[in-house]
């Protein structure tokens, strides 16, 4: 995956998804029959958590996590029909499951992914993949640590992987809680 200029990738540690954020001027999204309401089918329940899954790594270049007002209104301006900030927000929570494919394609486009992202269960899963290894390599001291490795001979990689490993669990027994 090419990576581009300025679009803020980092990733985010596990945590609960964050709220909505805030009510569109309108709610016009093209789906005002309530078709897509009520429990979240398991395809849909897929769709929210790959959506959820690019508001969750693909950052504004502040860090900062991309608002829904912000991707509604770069959807919008890039299809020419509307799309709420409440109908992005339904989307992420699995509330309405049967976007247009201009919809997706616009959130597609934002997010910098291939909309088979959307459709495609293998390729998006390697997408994920993809962009959690670029939102790492965003971070300063991953990208510094990864350019010094790269000269490394396989043994030195291996060496430098068992320590990576070693702490990793040393700061994981430091999070947990004492019982």
């Amino acid at each position: 995956m090419t990576e581009s200029t300025g679009d803020g990738v980092q990733v985010e540690p596990e945590g609960a998804p964050p709220e909505p954020n805030g009510h569109p001027e309108g709610t016009g999204d093209g789906h005002e029959d309530g078709s897509g309401d009520g429990p979240a089918s398991a395809e849909a329940s897929g769709l929210a958590a790959r959506i959820e899954a690019l508001f969750h790594t693909v950052r504004r270049p502040d860090r900062e996590q991309y608002t829904n007002e912000e991707v509604a209104r770069a959807c919008r301006e890039a299809t020419g029909e509307s799309f709420s900030t409440t109908y992005l927000w339904q989307l992420r929570t699995g509330r309405r499951d049967n976007p247009t494919k201009r919809h997706l394609e616009a959130l597609a486009q934002f997010f910098q992914v291939p909309p088979a992202y959307f459709f495609d269960e293998q390729q998006g899963a390697e997408i994920a993949k993809e962009l959690a290894l670029l939102g790492a390599l965003r971070d300063a001291g991953v990208r510094s640590l990864a350019l010094r490795a790269v000269g490394l001979s396989p043994e030195g990689l291996d060496t430098v992987s068992e320590l990576v490993d070693v702490i990793a669990r040393r700061d994981a027994s430091r999070k947990r809680p004492s019982s």
